[in-house]
C-alpha cells in the first residue's frame, strides 16, 4: 500500500501595491521557493496584476508550474462563487500531491484580498492543510506616502471603506473618524463628493489612483474627478486632521543652533 504524500503549504502572499522594488524580501524568497504560483486575474484573457508586480523580482524558476486563476470583477455570487470553486480545485490538486503554492496578492492578504475566500475553501477542501500568510504593504500605507500625508497622530482615529459596497452611512463615518480611507471607488465617486460637500471636507480630500505604479495619477482637487469612474485602485483620502500633535502639543520645535555648535 503505498502512503499518500503529505499535504503542501498554501501561501498567501502579498505583493504590495505596484511598484515591484515594494515586494518583501520574504515575498519574493516565498514566491521563487514554491512549487506552484497561483495568479489571479480578472477575467481569462487579461493579465494577473499580481504577477506583473511580481515577475521583475521573481523571474523565471526552473519547474516551476504557474497557474493564472480567473476571478470575476463582481458583486454577484451567482458569477463569484463557481470562479472560487475553479480556482480552488486547481489549487487543491496540487496541494494534495504534496506541492507547495503560492498564491499571489495584490497589495496584502488579509485586507480585501480573494485570498481570504480562497483560504476558508482550501481549508474546508483539505482539512488540515498547512497555511502561511506573508503580508505585504497595503495600498493603505502606500498612498498616504505618495501624497506625503500621515494617516493618524496624536489620538486620531482611522476608518477604512470598500467605497464600491455603497458610502450611505459616509457622512457617519466622516463625523466619527478623523482619517477615512475609502479604496475601491469605483462607481461611488459622485455619492462621495456630494458627502463630502455636505461635511465641509471637499478640500480635506485627496485623490489617488494607482499608487506607486508607472500610471500613478495624483489629484489634490477632487471635483476634478466628479464625471469619472474610479477604477479597482482608486482610492480617497479624507483627513480632518483635528486631534493631531496632541501628545507633544502646539508648541512649535525650535531648530538647533549647528553654527553656534561648531563654534562659528
Amino acid at each position: 500500500m503505498t502512503d499518500r504524500p503529505s499535504l503542501g503549504t498554501l501561501y498567501g502572499v502579498g505583493v504590495g501595491p505596484g511598484a515591484p522594488d515594494l515586494l518583501t524580501l520574504r515575498a519574493v524568497e516565498t514566491l521563487r521557493k514554491a512549487d506552484v504560483l497561483a495568479l489571479p486575474r480578472s477575467n481569462d484573457y487579461g493579465l494577473s496584476m499580481a504577477w506583473r508586480i511580481a515577475a521583475p523580482s521573481v523571474g523565471d524558476v526552473a519547474g516551476q508550474e504557474r497557474i493564472f486563476l480567473t476571478f470575476p470583477m463582481s458583486k454577484d455570487p451567482a458569477r463569484l462563487r463557481p470562479a472560487i470553486e475553479a480556482a480552488c480545485a486547481a489549487i487543491a490538486e496540487r496541494l494534495s500531491r504534496g506541492q507547495s503554492v503560492a498564491f499571489a496578492t495584490e497589495g496584502d492578504p488579509g485586507l480585501y484580498s480573494t485570498f481570504i475566500y480562497v483560504r476558508q475553501a482550501i481549508s474546508a477542501l483539505l482539512p488540515g492543510v498547512p497555511v502561511e500568510i506573508v503580508p505585504g504593504v497595503s495600498s493603505v500605507m502606500a498612498v498616504p506616502a505618495m501624497v506625503g500625508a500621515a494617516l493618524a497622530d496624536g489620538q486620531e482615529r482611522i476608518a477604512i471603506l470598500p467605497g464600491n459596497y455603497g458610502v450611505e452611512d459616509l457622512a457617519e463615518v466622516l463625523e466619527r473618524f478623523d482619517t477615512t480611507v475609502l479604496m475601491k471607488i469605483g462607481p461611488e465617486i459622485p455619492s462621495v463628493l456630494a458627502a463630502l460637500e455636505r461635511a465641509g471636507l471637499v478640500e480635506k480630500a485627496v485623490y489617488v489612483s494607482k499608487a506607486t505604479m508607472p500610471e500613478q495619477r495624483i489629484e489634490r482637487d477632487v471635483r476634478r474627478v466628479a464625471a469619472e469612474r474610479g477604477d479597482c485602485f482608486a482610492m480617497m483620502i479624507i483627513s480632518r486632521r483635528q486631534r493631531s500633535g496632541v501628545l507633544v502639543g502646539e508648541v512649535p520645535f525650535s531648530p538647533p543652533d549647528f553654527a553656534a555648535e561648531a563654534g562659528a
